[in-house]
């Protein structure tokens, strides 16, 4: 089986290093992604909106013998969802990595634009329970790697068009979340809400780790995806 890997903002294709042999090792083949003017300044990537990145991974689903799994990683997610809607009888599952499917024209986040582009923002930016699991060593490491990207993607809103994208099956692998947990949360979350519970067939597994699991608990990350992809 084909998995695409969609990574977060500020990471690239090698952000899925820790996950790939494993994934091999069960016999599919992982295919890792850097998207459309990640690390590119804003004279090269100003022009770069959400549906840009989505077809960067419908090219890859095209560019595959059969059917695909999904896989997206926080930003990553609004990807990749937009990807299943356009190519919903090519994906097998889509697997979100502390995240959820987006509702149709929400965007991913607003970050500070620096030079035209949106630098990685530093470690202080985000909630602590989403970075208490990454050590300093983990954190300057990681924050040397981390790219800009194209200023207009984050809070560009995704156009969803085929309800067909509901009946691909989603895994939501969270961070800290039970599925009886998450459930509670998204009902106060408006649309997200109504999106996914019209998925047909959604399951959330608990990771046990902060938001950049690939990082801080690649084994467990590695070990879920395997059991998702089936």
């Amino acid at each position: 089986m084909d998995i695409i890997l969609v990574p977060g903002l500020w990471l690239d294709a090698g952000s899925w290093a820790p996950v790939l042999e494993p994934l091999r090792a069960a016999g599919h083949t992982p295919r890792p992604l850097t998207l459309p003017g990640v690390g590119v300044p804003a004279s090269g990537s100003a022009d770069l909106r959400m549906h840009d990145w989505i077809a960067a991974v419908v090219a890859a689903i095209d560019e595959a013998q059969g059917d695909v799994v999904l896989v997206g990683h926080s930003g990553g997610g609004n990807v990749i969802w937009g990807a299943v809607d356009a190519r919903p009888e090519r994906v097998r599952r889509a697997v979100f990595v502390d995240t959820v499917p987006p509702p149709n024209g929400s965007g991913i986040s607003e970050f500070p634009v620096v030079d035209g582009v949106i630098p990685f923002p530093g470690w202080d930016f985000f909630d602590a329970g989403d970075v208490e699991d990454l050590d300093a060593q983990t954190r300057a490491a990681t924050a040397r790697t981390a790219l800009s990207v194209p200023a207009q993607v984050p809070t560009d809103p995704i156009a969803l068009t085929d309800p067909r994208r509901y009946e691909v099956p989603a895994t939501l692998l969270m961070g800290s979340l039970t599925q009886p947990e998450l459930e509670g949360y998204i009902e106060q979350w408006g649309s997200y809400g109504d999106e996914y519970r019209s998925i047909r067939d959604a399951e959330v597994v608990r990771i046990g780790s902060g938001h950049w699991p690939q990082y801080s608990a690649p084994d467990r990350l590695a070990e879920l995806l395997v059991a998702a992809v089936r």
